[in-house]
């Protein structure tokens, strides 16, 4: 009985404030959320031209220097580290602008220096490391093979989207906005110069190592090394070890009268399967049969063992990985 006359209360007191135009006391309005404002305002955002960080707000070059490091929980030598991101075009366009604005010839040259000389010398280590990782993880992996996997993680395209992950274009002193990937590429090589010659070899193959080989993860060995005969090299490959060559034989088929039909191919040697695949036709069957084979001989199998980063053992140049043959 007294919720009801409570509720009649109110009621009345609103009616009575709707009749003279007032809100009662007791009764804020209630806001209308013009909730398009906030889906405009994010348009425009992602219309408008990018920005570089250090044209925004709050930005401190130095300290964001020191910070990169001790996010990394790397030991850099600050001086190496700055000159790591130093690119000769952004040395270029300073000098440019100051020969528009008058400023005198002995004034216009930079007190800087390039990372030419520390991306040159991040590169090629970084290569060595690989090569000699690889070399021991795998083997029985042939020369063109290690070249394949060494190529493909020091090249532009993995480089640059690495760089762009580690926050490097932000901190790179690059003439255009955003850095292109041939200058992040650099760069990045630059940090590993300077970290080789800040804290020494061990530290630069620890990071070269943990931002680098981890991105074999997912890649099939055939997407990176591109063998255009391979029943050709596995029979070079078992004739090394002296087995005869492979027999070809279908093993299953289906939908061999539809458009799309399936063959399974086995290799034969001595009587005994040694790998089957699948294809579209025969000769794709056949040829996906020989790089599993290879995948099998070369210890690069889909099921092999990842990097073994939890015990790293004093003297040796990478952690040496088990692979199922």
């Amino acid at each position: 009985m007294a919720a009801g006359l409570l509720l009649l209360r109110a009621s009345r007191r609103l009616l009575a404030a709707a009749g003279t135009g007032r809100v009662a006391p007791g009764f804020a309005p209630r806001r209308e959320k013009k909730r398009w404002v906030r889906a405009y305002l994010e348009q425009q955002r992602l219309q408008a031209a990018p920005r570089r960080r250090s044209e925004q707000p709050g930005w401190d070059y130095h300290a964001e220097i020191q910070a990169f490091g001790h996010r990394l929980q790397e030991s850099f030598s600050l001086d190496l580290l700055k000159t790591a991101f130093v690119n000769s075009c952004y040395i270029k366009s300073e000098e440019a602008k100051r020969r528009d604005l008058g400023v005198d010839k002995d004034a216009v040259a930079l007190n800087l220096r390039d990372n030419a000389e520390l991306s040159a010398r991040g590169m090629s280590f970084s290569r060595s490391y690989l090569t000699r990782s690889f070399e021991a993880a795998y083997p029985r992996l042939p020369a063109p093979g290690v070249a394949a996997l060494v190529g493909f993680l020091t090249g532009q395209q993995l480089v640059s989207h690495v760089a762009q992950n580690l926050a490097l274009s932000d901190l790179t002193l690059c003439a255009q906005f955003p850095a292109p990937p041939a200058v992040l590429h650099a760069t990045f090589f630059a940090v590993v110069g300077a970290l080789l010659g800040s804290s020494g070899p061990e530290r630069a193959e620890l990071f070269v190592r943990d931002f680098l080989i981890p991105q074999l993860i997912g890649k099939d060995l055939f997407e990176i090394w591109e063998v255009v005969n391979p029943m050709g090299l596995l029979v070079e490959e078992l004739a090394k070890r002296n087995i005869s060559a492979p027999e070809p034989r279908i093993t299953r088929q289906l939908g061999v009268s539809t458009v799309l039909p399936l063959y399974f191919v086995g290799l034969y040697c001595d009587k005994k399967i040694i790998a089957e695949g699948p294809g579209e036709t025969l000769l794709a069957a056949e040829e996906e049969a020989a790089r599993v084979a290879l995948r099998k001989l070369y210890g690069y199998t889909e099921n092999r063992r990842p990097w073994d980063y939890s015990k790293p053992k004093e003297g040796w140049t990478a952690e040496k990985a088990i692979s199922n043959s």
